[in-house]
């Protein structure tokens, strides 16, 4: 008898697909505006505790990343075999508790260590968040989902950019993260009662929702290295992703890059990075998703071709805001480009993953996939960005990092021609065995 846990979810999502995705997202809101609290507080950071550019690109690349892939990759192999729900909640706790303690720092020292264990607690939710999304929307949607899942890393950006312009100059930038801190140990008790969707369909949504029993550490272990192996398009989305989230993390740097390179005052900085932040990236966010399942409806691989597409096309627009003055209206036009750029590959990227990953294992693929990207492209893109800074200009380290973005054209490409090929070679090993070249 087939295992209920590997039936496809229906050709149209239900009502619950839908609420679980929007309540979802907004833990991802507030998921992004704890993360990015630091850099949109860097010029004040840089002011009161002496940090220089390269300790803050520290501070929001391998001081959380590090601790943020490592335990991904195992709270991702935990959400494939307990209950998700609460793995999100036990992280939401850890975070939210961090957060707080993040607004008594005197030093670097101080913020770091904080700054790590807030990495081990959002670990729990992206892995956990996209496997229950994949088994209540079905393929055709998955990119949407995903990019309105991901929609909370435009959202969580300006609503920690509004928070630092608003908060800060009125009451210290050390609170903001009290304040965001007690928000999300509110968010817990809201939590808890959510049933899994996985348990769900096992027990026909009227059995208990405590663990749910899943493959074995080794069984996991072993797929995820057959994938790897035998599956060229997995490993090539992985790496084009990595290059595409080194120049974005990079770009963590434009709130002290405005205020220091191009005069802004910080609240201004602040307020009109945060607008921009929210219309332009939920607009990216949206439209790449649209934009990535419309072409893999008429092409094959579209999906990965969209990807080729959309780096392309932000790419002139992403340089002409680094270089041109703040006088001038273009500047702000690219701005909005820009920002929109930095969040539409999400939602196509992260279905390429699961759609080249074998069901059983969806969350520990999207947490292998955040491990790599993660600690080859957000740990050293605002770090090395952040050097350049200190030698030389952010502008030069802005317009280096593009420049890595626009190399991801390459394996994307190469993946598109092994694409259809692979999705077609992991749904016959799901349903017949290990996955055969």
């Amino acid at each position: 008898m087939r295992d209920r846990s590997l039936v496809p979810p229906p050709d149209r999502p239900p009502p619950r697909a839908w609420a679980l995705l929007v309540f979802l997202t907004l833990l991802n809101v507030l998921n992004f505006v704890d993360r990015q609290l630091i850099a949109s507080l860097a010029p004040l950071l840089i002011a009161d505790l002496g940090l220089s550019r390269a300790q803050i690109g520290l501070l929001v690349g391998f001081a959380f990343v590090v601790f943020y892939t490592v335990m991904g990759m195992a709270l991702g192999t935990a959400a494939d075999r307990f209950s998700r729900p609460r793995l999100i909640a036990a992280g939401l706790g850890l975070w939210s508790l961090m957060t707080a303690v993040s607004g008594l720092a005197r030093s670097f020292l101080h913020l770091a260590i904080p700054r790590m264990l807030v990495g081990v607690g959002e670990a729990t939710l992206t892995p956990a968040a996209l496997s229950m999304l994949g088994d209540v929307f079905p393929a055709r949607r998955l990119a949407l989902a995903s990019g309105v899942y991901y929609a909370g890393i435009p959202l969580g950006t300006a609503l920690s950019l509004f928070v630092a312009g608003w908060i800060a100059p009125r009451y210290g930038w050390r609170a903001c993260f009290y304040a965001l801190g007690a928000v999300g140990l509110a968010l817990v008790v809201v939590l808890l009662p959510l049933r899994d969707p996985r348990q769900l369909r096992r027990d026909g949504g009227h059995g208990p929702g405590g663990a749910a029993s899943g493959p074995s550490l080794g069984e996991i272990g072993r797929t995820l290295l057959r994938t790897v192996r035998d599956v060229p398009a997995f490993g090539l989305a992985i790496a084009g992703g990595t290059l595409l989230v080194f120049a974005s993390a990079a770009a963590l740097h434009v709130i002290t890059w405005l205020v220091e390179e191009r005069g802004l005052p910080f609240a201004r900085a602040a307020f009109t990075a945060g607008a921009i932040a929210a219309v332009a990236g939920f607009t990216g966010n949206m439209a790449g998703g649209w934009f990535a399942d419309w072409c893999q409806r008429r092409w094959p691989a579209g999906r990965l071709w969209s990807l080729v597409v959309l780096t392309l096309g932000f790419a002139p627009f992403t340089a002409a805001f680094f270089l041109l003055p703040p006088d001038r209206p273009a500047f702000y036009v690219c701005w909005f480009v820009a920002s929109a750029s930095t969040t539409t590959y999400f939602g196509p990227l992260l279905a390429i993953v699961q759609a080249t990953a074998p069901l059983r294992i969806r969350s520990t693929a999207v947490a292998f996939a955040l491990l790599v990207m993660n600690l080859l492209g957000v740990g050293p893109g605002p770090w090395v960005t952040g050097m350049i800074g200190d030698a030389s200009s952010l502008t030069a380290g802005l317009l280096l990092s593009l420049a890595v973005g626009v190399s991801a054209i390459v394996p994307f490409a190469l993946a598109a021609r092994t694409y259809e090929d692979d999705v077609a070679r992991v749904a016959e090993g799901a349903e017949s065995g290990p996955i055969r070249r």
